[in-house]
């Protein structure tokens, strides 16, 4: 018996809605979508998780107002690391 294809469909597309349940998820997906840095969007959590989130925020706002940069998320950490030493 074939399964039931409203079903498999219904399963499809909840696959496809965020599962944000806590600030910090949303934080570091605001981050990594204001990168262009989706592969690394753990890497944002994690960031977010550990320190503070309007601090990470207004960074990554600063470096998405510049434009010249190629990398964004690369010179985001670069800069982040710089201002936590």
């Amino acid at each position: 018996m074939p399964p039931n294809e409203d079903y498999l469909k219904a399963l499809r597309e909840r696959g496809k809605k965020s599962k944000v349940y806590v600030q910090f998820q949303d934080v570091g997906l605001t981050i990594a979508g204001l990168l262009n840095d989706e592969k690394h969007k753990a890497l944002y959590i994690k960031l977010a998780k550990e320190n503070e989130a309007d601090e990470l925020l207004r960074l990554a706002k600063q470096i998405t107002e510049k434009k010249n940069i190629k990398n964004k998320g690369a010179y985001f950490m670069k800069v982040w690391h710089a201002e936590k030493k």
